[in-house]
Formats: C-alpha cells, sequence, structure tokens
C-alpha cells in the first residue's frame, strides 16, 4: 500500500507550456510598451511644458526689448522716461510693471504699474529698501556680464536676467546703454497667457492597448511556437514606442510652431503700442526685439510671421536630441518587458518567496548599497551621456543629452604630439599619454610594493630574529600615518630651496634639483611617496600568508634536497598566491586610482605631464566645471579597472582558493 502510495503521489506532470509562455510575453509586452508609454510620455510632456516656458520668456523678452528702445527714443529726443513707460504698460495686458534704474545716478527715473511708487520720479535709491538694493545690485549683474563678453569676445554670461515672479509670469531686465557704456537697466514683470497643449496620454493608452491587441490576435493561433511569440513581442512592441516616439515628436514641432506664432503676435502687439507711445517717431523695426538671453536676433520672426526655414532649423537640434533620449528610454523599456516576457522576473519572485527570511536579513545592507553605491554610480553612468557643465545645471536633461559624444572625444583623439615652429612636443593634455603615465605610475608602484613588501615579510618571518615585534610596529608606521599627511611631508622634503631632500645632496656638493620641473624628476617624487605608503600593506599580507604555510612542506623539500630559491620558488610562491594575487589585484586598482598623491605632491607637473587619469577628471569636473565629460572620464576608468579585474581573476583563478 506504501508502495502503491509512494507510486501515485509523485511530482505532478508539468503543465503545458505554450499558454504559460504566452500569457508571460502578454504581461512583458504590457510591462514594456506600459513603462516606454509612460517615460515618453512623460518626458515628452516636459518637453512641451519647457517649449510653453520658453514661448512665455520670449514674450516677456519682446516687451522687456521694446522698453527699452522705448527709453533709448525718450532720451535721444530729451523727454521724460517715466511718461513713456507707464503708457506703455497702461497700453499691455501682458506688462504688469516696469522700472527703468540710471546705475550712475543710482536714481529710479521710471517705474509703472499697480504697485509703483507715489514718489516723485527720479527717486534717489536708498541701501536700507531690499527692493532698491536688488534693483540695483541687478544692474550691476547685468553691467558685468556685457563687460565680460565683450572683453573676451565671446558670448558665456547671458545679458538677459530671467526669475519668477512672486505670482503667475515672470521677471525680466536688460541693460540699458548710456553714452556708449551701461548705464541703466530696465525691469519688467510681465505675466504672459499660456498656450492650451493637448494631453498625450490617450495616444498613449491608443498604442499600448493596440500593442496588446495585436499581440494577442496574431500571437493566439502561434501560442505553441514559443520563438516565434518571441520575436512577434519584440516586434510588436519596437511598433508600438517607435509609433508614440514619432508622435511625442510630432506633437513637439506643432508646439513649437504654436509657441512662435504666440511670440510674433506678441512682436506684433508690442510694436502697436509703441507706435501709439511714439507717434512722431519712426516705426520701430519689430523685429529686432525678438532676440535671445545673449541679446543676438534669433531670426525667428520675418515681417510680422515665424520664418519656416528658421523654425526647420531650430526644431532639427531639438527633435535629434529627443530622439536620443527616447530610443534610450526605450531600450530601457524594452529590457524591462523582456525581463518579464521571459521569466526573469517571476523567477526573481518565486526565489524572493522562498528565501525571503535570508533576503530580510540583508535588506538593511541591500538598501545602503542602493542608495550608497548603486544610485551615485547610474547617476554618473547617465550623466556621462550629457553635456552638463555648472552654466547650464538648471537645464533638462533632453536639452543636454549628447549621447556617445564624451566617448568619442575622449577616445578619439590621437593628437599625443603637438607640433610648433618646426618642433615637436608631447602633448600632455592628451587622455592617452595620462592614460600611459597612469600605467606606467601603476606597474612601478605595485611591483615596488609587491617587492619590498615580501622582502620585509620574508625576513620578519626569520625564525629567532631579534626586536621582531619592534620591527612590525616600525615598518607599519608609513601605512597607520593617513597619507594626505604623508604626501605633504615628503612634498616639503623635493622642495627645491628649503628640502632634506637638496639639503643633503648640497652637503655632498651637488647642486639643488628642481624635482617638479622635469616629467622623469616629478615622477620620481611621486614614486617614492607612493612607495613607501605601499609596502606595509604588501607586507602585512605576505607575512600573514608566509605563516599559514605549514612547516612540513618545507622539511619534505629540504629531505628532497631543493635549495632556499628552489624552496622560495615551489614551495612559498604557489603558496602565496591565492593571498597575493588578490592583494595584488586590491594594490592596482588603489594605485591606478591613487589621487592624494599625485593631487598633493607632483601637483600634475610640469604641464600635466605627471598627471594620472583620476586627477584629470577631477581638474576637468571641478577646475573646468565639465561634469558630463568628467563622468565620462570617470566611466572610462571604471571599464579599464573592471576589465583588468576580470582578465586577471581568470588567467591566475587565485580567487577560487580564497
Amino acid at each position: 500500500m506504501s508502495q502503491h502510495i509512494l507510486a501515485s503521489d509523485g511530482p505532478p506532470a508539468p503543465a503545458p507550456t505554450a499558454p504559460s509562455g504566452f500569457r508571460q510575453l502578454l504581461l512583458g509586452l504590457l510591462v514594456g510598451v506600459g513603462v516606454g508609454v509612460v517615460l515618453i510620455g512623460w518626458l515628452g510632456s516636459a518637453g512641451r511644458g519647457a517649449t510653453v516656458r520658453g514661448a512665455e520668456r520670449q514674450s516677456g523678452i519682446v516687451h522687456l526689448s521694446a522698453l527699452v528702445d522705448l527709453v533709448h527714443e525718450a532720451q535721444a529726443a530729451g523727454e521724460e522716461v517715466g511718461p513713456r513707460v507707464a503708457a506703455y504698460v497702461a497700453a499691455s495686458d501682458e506688462v504688469k510693471s516696469a522700472r527703468v534704474v540710471d546705475l550712475k545716478a543710482r536714481q529710479l527715473v521710471a517705474d509703472a504699474g499697480a504697485d509703483a511708487t507715489t514718489e516723485p520720479l527720479p527717486m534717489r535709491l536708498q541701501r536700507q529698501d531690499p527692493n532698491h538694493k536688488a534693483w540695483y545690485d541687478l544692474g550691476q549683474g547685468l553691467r558685468a556680464a556685457v563687460e565680460a563678453n565683450t572683453e573676451e569676445g565671446r558670448l558665456w554670461k547671458e545679458e538677459i536676467d530671467v526669475e519668477p515672479a512672486a505670482g503667475d509670469g515672470m521677471v525680466l531686465a536688460a541693460p540699458l546703454t548710456m553714452d556708449g557704456e551701461v548705464g541703466g537697466v530696465v525691469i519688467v514683470e510681465v505675466a504672459v497667457p499660456a498656450p492650451a497643449l493637448s494631453s498625450p496620454w490617450p495616444m498613449a493608452l491608443a498604442f499600448l492597448g493596440g500593442a496588446l491587441v495585436l499581440f494577442a490576435l496574431v500571437g493566439w493561433p502561434l501560442r505553441g511556437r514559443r520563438r516565434v511569440l518571441q520575436w512577434l513581442a519584440l516586434a510588436v512592441a519596437v511598433a508600438a514606442l517607435a509609433g508614440f516616439t514619432v508622435t511625442m515628436l510630432g506633437l513637439l514641432g506643432a508646439d513649437r510652431a504654436t509657441a512662435e506664432e504666440a511670440v510674433a503676435a506678441q512682436v506684433a502687439h508690442a510694436q502697436q503700442i509703441f507706435s501709439r507711445g511714439a507717434p512722431e517717431l519712426p516705426p520701430a523695426d519689430a523685429a529686432r526685439w525678438d532676440v535671445d538671453r545673449f541679446r543676438q536676433p534669433r531670426g525667428m520672426i520675418q515681417a510680422g510671421h515665424v520664418d519656416a526655414k528658421h523654425l526647420a532649423e531650430a526644431l532639427a537640434p531639438v527633435k535629434a536630441r529627443f530622439t536620443k533620449v527616447f530610443g534610450a528610454l526605450g531600450l530601457l523599456a524594452l529590457l524591462l518587458g523582456a525581463f518579464f516576457g521571459l521569466g526573469g522576473a517571476q523567477r526573481l519572485g518565486h526565489t524572493l518567496v522562498r528565501y525571503r527570511e535570508a533576503y530580510l536579513f540583508v535588506l538593511p545592507a541591500m538598501l545602503g548599497m542602493l542608495f550608497l553605491v548603486f544610485f551615485p554610480f547610474l547617476y554618473g553612468i547617465t550623466l556621462s551621456f550629457t553635456s552638463q557643465t555648472i552654466y547650464n545645471l538648471d537645464e533638462p536633461i533632453y536639452d543636454i543629452w549628447v549621447g556617445i559624444d564624451n566617448y568619442v572625444d575622449i577616445l578619439s583623439d590621437f593628437d599625443l604630439v603637438t607640433r610648433s615652429e618646426g618642433e615637436s612636443t608631447w602633448n600632455y593634455q592628451n587622455f592617452y599619454w595620462t592614460l600611459g603615465f597612469t600605467i606606467i605610475w601603476t606597474v612601478t608602484n605595485v611591483t615596488i610594493g609587491v617587492s619590498v613588501g615580501l622582502f620585509l615579510a620574508l625576513i620578519l618571518n626569520t625564525k629567532g630574529l631579534a626586536f621582531r615585534p619592534l620591527y612590525r610596529v616600525l615598518l607599519i608606521l608609513p601605512w597607520a600615518v593617513p597619507n594626505y599627511i604623508t604626501a605633504l611631508i615628503w612634498k616639503g622634503m623635493f622642495h627645491q630651496q628649503f628640502g632634506v631632500i637638496n639639503q643633503v645632496i648640497q652637503i655632498f656638493g651637488g647642486s639643488p634639483v628642481a624635482w617638479f620641473d622635469s616629467p622623469l624628476t616629478s615622477f620620481a617624487t611621486v614614486l617614492a611617496t607612493n612607495g613607501w605608503l605601499s609596502f606595509p600593506f604588501m607586507m602585512v599580507v605576505s607575512l600573514g600568508a608566509l605563516q599559514s604555510i605549514p612547516s612540513d612542506l618545507y622539511e619534505a623539500a629540504r629531505v628532497d634536497g631543493a635549495s632556499r630559491w628552489q624552496q622560495f620558488r615551489l614551495v612559498t610562491l604557489p603558496s602565496l598566491k591565492p593571498a597575493l594575487v588578490p592583494a595584488v589585484i586590491l594594490s592596482v586598482v588603489w594605485t591606478f586610482n591613487m589621487f592624494n598623491i599625485i593631487y598633493l605632491v607632483s601637483e600634475g607637473q610640469p604641464g600635466g605631464a605627471t598627471e594620472i587619469l583620476i586627477t584629470d577628471a577631477y581638474k576637468i569636473a571641478f577646475e573646468q566645471y565639465r561634469y558630463g565629460y568628467a563622468a565620462a572620464y570617470a566611466t572610462v576608468i571604471f571599464v579599464i579597472l573592471l576589465i583588468y579585474g576580470t582578465w586577471q581573476n581568470r588567467v591566475t583563478r587565485a580567487s577560487e582558493g580564497v
């Protein structure tokens, strides 16, 4: 009976895989396309919102530019500025207030709007008044921007300031030129009604529903052919995401055209007000009011209408950027859909349920790793695909997305030698020079650290060595002292005039050496410093491994007639391998990224010849403020070390015995 029960209670027959595979792929399609359209729709909506805000800002710049011209015309005619500014504000529903500040005389010469002052104008600016101080500081900032752009011969500081207003709208300011220099500032508050935008979510639901229905109709008859179903699901997902991407790009283009038409309408409106305010003056060229924040003509408005050619030229890079970002989001969505559709999510769920207690124990550590390691790492990877600098921190990612351009710029620069006036010199700023120096720096330092550390460990492992505890303490001190303190001490020792090393050289009749004026001597300084710091670690690792080797092995080797060298080569080194190789890998990674020694001792002198990759990345980020390029640089460093660690582990197989 028991045999019958055992035979009948065997494992149940597996369920047919075809329906389960069909449902699984349908779920993957739902997740992949659903996440894709949500991300693309959300980012596209953000881009459309930015387009609307850009139209509002541009309309405000139009009125600001018109008021600047109005002030200039009034000054040229010898008339008071205040009445004309007040007339303009009264005739415009968009302009809520306008002020003109004379920076030279420190006076408020015009103030119109709901919150205008009732004091007689011109009014002396008062330092204790926070509004007066803010207006004056704003004008001085714009004057500094104009002067900086003029002196350097390039446009890098914006000459029109735009800030959000307390309620709706925004506050804009532009410099006012008086006698050939910036002598005043015009400040306006505008509130331009935003054009209504259609919602993309009905279209997103349509693409998602269409993808699911199409897969269900075509895939149901093929549910027994899993491979065909997988390719069908991929094709449907790609088609749905591509179709929704094209739709969003079309909406972005239509929104931009609508926004530019709204700006053209504001230009025509400002021209009418300008003409009414000064009927005796010739009509203003209204197109000159359509400028960017550097006060340069955009050329978008021609004869009162949007120029189709300029609009297409302006839309091309925008659509290219959005296409790259949408493509990246679509690829991410496809990978997520594959994770669900191919059973990865199901297996993960079963694993989490089965080992739930173990995962609960490690959950705090996993959360810590997620927020402290993985999130910054992924953020840095994402940043590497942008052109982010200190000057565009507030710009959305789709405006600064450059794809792999940073990596191409880094890896395609082969100008190792520069030629000037018939002479050839090494280009110390080249990536491959820095990479080569970093490799030489790493190999020499690790060689010194391993050799000296192992040699000292062999001495300390000698039986009957007198004062061995004292030697251990003394030899571990370089590792115990913070390395930045050691670096500063060694830098002082290599000082040309006061350094102890040059003083010793002079004692023996030599001349002081300018250690940091030559790449070779500068390299010697950092090599000596890091060699002093690196040998204690390898000594400790080697000494621990030596003491774990059974003495029976040496006795057997001596019985077989092995010499000391043969004992070292055939017994000691193989026994040290499981401990030394991981330590060497770790030492290579540490030395490859040994920032403190290079940055504090040689500082990359001369001319960047002794920079390593990590110090170069630091200076790109925090001296040149090219954050996206520096992130790509750091990613290249990570990939180099990852490849090295993987290769050495596979070649040596040392970690298999750990």
